[in-house]
């Protein structure tokens, strides 16, 4: 769909498929910038903010915390400086996203050592999965039930 004029902030929520709420807490937070306001005291949005609304949300469908999307949105404004800085970040969360997949694959390993010892058909009181976890917990905590 083209974009023509002004877009209300319903308007950029469709078209940017971030929530209302959330494009007035970026905007609070400083990732977005406030748009100028209409006779009516509208907000009235640029085809600009789109385009950062939709980098914004991608950045965090990749787990980008508020603070390396900050960065990168400053970097972004910054064309003709080396992308040495960019890589940097990327670098780091690709490391941590390393890290978690290490740990998703470990806790999975668990999860199916745990479920095989329970067909889930009998009682909660019998439950050997919740014997596990609290076990689990018990050795973790040196202590009893959570």
């Amino acid at each position: 769909m083209p974009f023509e004029g002004l877009l209300s902030i319903g308007e950029l929520s469709r078209r940017s498929g971030v929530k209302v709420v959330t494009i007035r807490y970026y905007e609070r937070i400083n990732l977005m910038p406030s748009p100028p306001r209409m006779v009516n005291n509208y907000r009235a949005y640029k085809r600009e903010h789109l385009y950062r609304l939709q980098f914004i949300r991608r950045c965090r469908d990749l787990g980008f915390t508020l603070d390396q999307l900050r960065d990168l949105l400053r970097l972004s404004t910054q064309p003709g400086l080396r992308c040495a800085s960019v890589d940097h970040i990327t670098e780091n969360h690709l490391e941590e996203i390393e890290r978690k997949v290490v740990d998703l694959q470990r806790l999975a390993v668990e999860l199916r050592r745990i479920k095989t010892s329970c067909p889930g058909k009998g009682r909660i009181a019998d439950c050997r999965i919740l014997q596990a976890l609290s076990s689990a917990t018990k050795e973790a905590e040196g202590g009893g039930m959570p």
